[in-house]
Order: structure tokens, then sequence, then C-alpha cells
């Protein structure tokens, strides 16, 4: 498991009717807060904040096929113009499951990258695809792993 400490930051937000928005700055579109995407904007400033991350170099909701079948990561880092990692995003309560690890294994069928990240927020696991070990943490951008 990665421990993970998520910096404070203070999140654009504004009420639409009934819906809490929250601006997406990797988008740069307002998004329902739902508590999933609570989890994916957080971890889009752990990486950026914490880890050195540019957001120039992160898709969100990025589509692809498999198959045929369209599915969306929710968070994919390019390195060099190629997808580099992938982070699966699921709300709090959801536990990360096999079910969880079969969906992410599933999207590097199409994308092939070296990292891959599941996270619910409250616990963060990683596979370096390369070595096929767990990661203990999340490369920093800058490593040149």
């Amino acid at each position: 498991m990665i421990g993970i400490e998520y910096p404070h930051y203070n999140f654009k937000t504004r009420l639409d009717g009934e819906k809490r928005l929250l601006f997406d700055e990797v988008r740069r579109i307002w998004v329902v807060l739902t508590p999933e995407e609570w989890v994916r904007q957080n971890f889009i400033q752990y990486l950026a904040q914490t880890k050195g991350y540019p957001t120039s170099v992160m898709a969100v909701e990025k589509m692809i096929t498999l198959g045929e079948m369209k599915k969306r990561c929710d968070i994919v880092i390019y390195r060099e113009a190629k997808p580099w990692m992938i982070v699966e995003c699921k709300e709090m309560n959801v536990p990360l499951s096999e079910n969880v690890a079969g969906q992410i294994l599933r999207y590097n069928i199409s994308l092939n990258v070296r990292y891959l990240i599941v996270t619910n927020g409250s616990y963060t696991f990683g596979l370096d695809t390369g070595s096929m070990k767990g990661l203990t943490a999340i490369p920093d951008f800058g490593s040149g792993v």
C-alpha cells in the first residue's frame, strides 16, 4: 500500500441549482462534485503539488478502445508523449477489489503503461508493470523512472 498525504488545496466550487460543481483544472471545465470526482481531483493535486507532475501531462477521463467497447480511464499520465501511468479512482466507500484490479489491467491492454495505480482516497496501491512489483510510493515525475 502507498501512503498518500493529500495537500491542502482550495478548489474552485460553485452551486448550480442543487448540484455542487468543482472546476477541473486539467480539463478546464466545471464538473459535478461526486464522491469519485473528489478522489480524482485530490489525487490530481497530490500528483501536481507533491510529486511534481505538470497538469499538461495529464488526461482526465481519457477515452480508450478495448475491442469494440469504449472505456474511460480516470487519469492517464504521459511521458515523452506516450502513456506512462494509469490511475483508476473509486469513491471512498468502494473497496479496491479484484474487480478494480481487473478493470485497470484491461485498460492497460490498450495503453501498455509502466505504472498502474488504483485509489479510493483512503487506500492506494500501485504496480510497476516493468518489474511486476508493488509500489511503496508514487514515482516523482522528475525522477526519470
